[in-house]
């Protein structure tokens, strides 16, 4: 018979990976969509529609799926969510219009509801002083939005992009078997502590669960929008074929996705509050940089002459920017969620799905308001302007509720929630 720490490192494993492949599924519009749009000669915002429509519905049943986690266990709900999947991966490679696409994206993004499932199955089987390390871990699992940016476009090059669907649902189906033989249900995480109906109906009326709504909605709505970007920004900005792009744009994904381990182990160590607070500045300084234009400018001389001269973001001061963004974001996804497994241990999973479905739906409304920008103004970098903007509304959020508040009033706080917690379990 296995032992508990077996089980808690192999749930850990199998998690991760199976949260790596739904994740890589979930974005898989972001490469396929770019000849996809050439053939159909679909418009920026358009693009962006098709690329965000499986982040909207993966979103959408977040909340949902967290809540049967908490009910029903996360080892059946996980693995139902990736069979149902797989016939609509399948199907892809045969639409030919557009409105075919956009019905199938809605069911392959299911798969991005198991990031909600994941997070509380993965969190239950761990003591709370390593629940921040264990969900960073399995966090990390949205690397797999990089795996896709390695594979699809080579596989786009050299078969066709009908073939990305046709080997993505092969995967989705092996790794739902391996997930399921890995994996082990323990009945008291779906008993003990268990929250009533009123309980998880008020969480809603909590005015912090929206606030981390909203920090979540720009390190993950972020890195979901503009991972599913990135790769058509390349190719217009600076004139790359879809597979250095994408190679290019994984500066971005892969340290994102992989470093937010690190992020929960950060998260025990300092807090929750501290690492936020440090991640939203960082990105914010490194998107100011990203946001300025191509600019011409004409000076006029004393002779009557004009000096003209040109400046516009290199690709290389560009990039390096984002990779800030990346690891800000990367480590503030892991934060925001130790906040949650801080204040809502008894209805974790409802919460984490709210949570997650805010920043789930940033993920979705990013690509398309992404379109319409560059659409209506014709400016590429609006995209970063917007991300800035947002940002900052967090920075300020968080500054009003939390920062402002004298230290020993912060610290009063922590230890009564603290108090209030150990008196819930002692009961």
């Amino acid at each position: 018979m296995a032992s508990p720490r077996f089980k808690q490192y192999s749930v850990l494993t199998a998690n991760t990976f199976a949260f790596t492949i739904c994740f890589m599924v979930w974005t898989m519009f972001g490469e396929i969509g770019v000849p996809i749009a050439e053939e159909l000669g679909l418009s920026d915002t358009q693009f962006g529609i098709l690329a965000a429509v499986p982040i909207l519905t993966g979103s959408l049943v977040r909340l949902p799926l967290g809540a049967m986690t908490d009910r029903i266990g996360g080892r059946p709900v996980f693995m139902a969510l990736m069979l149902a999947t797989v016939p609509a991966i399948w199907a892809v490679q045969f639409a030919t219009q557009y409105w075919q696409l956009l019905i199938l994206g809605a069911v392959i993004g299911l798969s991005g509801g198991g990031f909600s499932v994941g997070i509380t199955y993965t969190a239950k089987w761990f003591e709370r002083d390593r629940q921040g390390l264990a969900m960073g871990i399995f966090g990390a699992g949205n690397a797999g939005a990089a795996v896709t940016k390695f594979v699809a476009p080579t596989v786009i090059i050299v078969l066709g992009w009908q073939a990305v669907p046709n080997l993505y649902a092969a995967i989705m189906l092996i790794t739902a078997l391996i997930f399921w033989f890995f994996t082990f249900s323990d009945p008291s995480h779906r008993n003990a502590n268990r929250p009533t109906l009123r309980e998880q109906i008020a969480v809603l009326n909590d005015p912090k669960v929206w606030k981390y709504c909203q920090y979540y909605s720009v390190v993950f709505g972020g890195y979901v929008g503009v991972s599913l970007w990135l790769t058509r920004y390349y190719m217009n900005e600076y004139g790359m074929g879809i597979q250095l792009a994408a190679l290019i744009a994984t500066i971005f994904v892969l340290p994102s996705g992989v470093i937010r381990a690190f992020g929960g182990w950060l998260s025990d160590r300092f807090g929750a509050h501290a690492v936020t607070w440090s991640c939203m500045w960082a990105s914010l300084v490194a998107l100011f940089i990203m946001s300025y234009p191509h600019t011409q400018y004409a000076v006029q001389q004393v002779d009557g002459s004009r000096l003209e001269f040109s400046f516009g973001i290199p690709i290389w001061l560009f990039t390096f920017a984002l990779f800030v963004v990346g690891i800000a974001w990367g480590i503030g996804k892991a934060s925001v969620f130790k906040y949650l497994s801080d204040e809502y241990d008894r209805n974790l999973g409802l919460v984490s799905g709210i949570v997650g479905l805010a920043g789930g739906v940033g993920g979705f409304l990013l690509p398309i308001m992404f379109g319409a920008l560059v659409d209506v103004t014709g400016v590429a970098t609006s995209v970063w302007m917007l991300c800035f903007g947002v940002t900052l509304v967090s920075i300020v959020w968080m500054w009003w509720t939390e920062r402002r508040l004298p230290v020993f009033t912060r610290d009063e706080h922590h230890q009564a929630t603290v108090i209030r917690k150990s008196a819930a379990e002692s009961d």
